[in-house]
């Protein structure tokens, strides 16, 4: 008795069938000079049955570590052994990769407008069709994502962690920290999760870089859950650590406008308390001390020393604490 086929993915107006991968482009919108404007997708169909996994870049188009992850990925699998397919969207939000920039060109953020509209704003519209064309015919989406604006952050996935196969999903792709996140209205996790389609969502790096470090993590990471998922099996390094789960967070914020020198890097453990860096002025004068509000792992900080009163200079994770 032979293997039974997997069934044909179809996206548009493109049918890919079993065994097969294509790369094509989605017609987004048509730019004011009237040329049109399309989003990169890559369907990877194995031959023989098993889930749907998208993986998403570049939602904000100046987080571009994930459309490295995603170029050293595909190469990686092959579709001749591959159970289940991939759904390869490396930059979602094209006029933001194309200007450098983390919103759509009248200033929204793509990732508050899910589950979007076919009659709404430009991003209500892009969101839309991504929900129909992608999430709506996968099992799980990969969202890769980087720090905004002037920080980094270390390598993490966050999830709802509460459900089972999430946690151990975040568990297998092998980041540093995994965070019980708390959804937020408009994102594409959230619409995600609504649909019954779990999302983890990476955080690594920062934005206008490709980081060496953050885009092993994550090719390492993606081929860990597809092959957690049963998906396909690649030779991977061992899992540098366990991760270490997070329960939650709070940033550090500055207490009075000036330069920041900071003590601390991504990574590190702090006790409540701990002395972080100082603020003071051009000339070094009435330095003010940044105190750890409790005690946490940073996972992600300000890279620039340039700061205004309330301005987030820290961001420490608190560390799970079992029942």
């Amino acid at each position: 008795m032979t293997d039974p086929k997997n069934r044909a993915i179809a996206i548009g107006d493109v049918r890919v069938v079993a065994g097969r991968r294509k790369r094509f482009d989605i017609p987004v919108a048509r730019l004011t000079t009237g040329s049109p404007l399309s989003m990169p997708v890559a369907v990877l169909n194995g031959r023989r049955p098993g889930p749907t996994v998208w993986l998403s870049g570049a939602i904000h188009g100046d987080e571009i570590n994930g459309v490295e992850i995603i170029r050293q990925v595909l190469p990686l699998v092959d579709v001749r052994t591959l159970r289940g397919a991939i759904i390869a969207t490396p930059v979602v939000n094209v006029f933001g990769f194309i200007e450098q920039s983390r919103e759509l060109p009248d200033g929204r953020d793509l990732n508050r407008f899910f589950p979007g509209s076919a009659r709404g704003s430009l991003a209500s519209r892009l969101a839309k069709m991504f929900m129909t064309e992608v999430v709506g015919q996968s099992d799980l989406g990969i969202d890769l994502h980087t720090a905004a604006g002037h920080r980094v952050n270390i390598p993490q996935i966050r999830g709802d962690l509460d459900d089972p196969e999430t946690l151990r999903l975040s568990n297998a792709f092998g980041a540093p920290y995994i965070m019980d996140a708390r959804l937020r209205d408009g994102s594409l996790r959230m619409a995600a999760t609504k649909r019954d389609v779990p999302v983890l969502l990476y955080e690594a790096g920062q934005i206008h870089r490709f980081d060496a470090d953050a885009v092993q993590y994550g090719v390492e990471g993606v081929l860990r859950v597809l092959q957690a998922m049963d998906m396909g099996s690649w030779e991977l390094p061992r899992i540098r650590r366990k991760p270490i789960r997070l329960a939650t967070s709070r940033w550090v914020r500055a207490r009075r406008s000036g330069i920041a020198t900071l003590q601390i890097g991504p990574g590190d453990k702090v006790e409540k308390g701990a002395d972080l860096g100082r603020i003071s002025d051009a000339f070094g004068h009435r330095p003010t001390r940044i105190n750890a509000p409790m005690d946490g792992h940073v996972i992600g900080m300000t890279q620039n020393p340039l700061v205004s009163q309330g301005d987030a200079l820290v961001h420490i994770g608190q560390e799970h604490r079992e029942q």
